[in-house]
């Protein structure tokens, strides 16, 4: 049975080389405050959705995709559902998945109608 209820994109995690510089960059030039940051591994987080990660070794051309973030109405369902599409667990804990082709998701419940509002807003409107 799929699931029935709605979700959203929390945030995008994202692995950059030089985190100072994107922190800078998020700030400055597009607005974007900080909700919070962790020294290990040394991460940041905007408001607005975005996760960076510090990857000094990265040497790609641009950030790697570490996950989603994914809020949900029912997390105890999306992981039913998940478990019965064989999606892999992650060492993370049970809200973790690895997709097949690479892609990793955090599973995040939400509470109260925080979905429904998030999804009511119009950003273009």
């Amino acid at each position: 049975m799929a699931y029935t209820k709605r979700a959203y994109c929390e945030h995008v995690a994202i692995r950059v080389k030089d985190l100072d510089w994107h922190v800078r960059f998020f700030r400055e030039v597009l607005g974007m405050d900080l909700r919070d940051g962790s020294q290990a591994p040394r991460q940041v987080w905007t408001v607005g959705g975005v996760q960076l990660i510090a990857d000094p070794d990265f040497a790609g051309p641009e950030g790697r995709l570490a996950h989603l973030g994914i809020m949900v109405e029912d997390a105890d369902a999306v992981l039913r559902e998940a478990k019965a599409w064989g999606v892999t667990e992650l060492p993370q804990g049970p809200n973790w998945l690895a997709l097949p082709g690479g892609l990793n998701v955090e599973v995040l419940q939400a509470t109260g109608s925080s979905v429904a509002d998030a999804l009511a807003i119009d950003p273009r409107a």
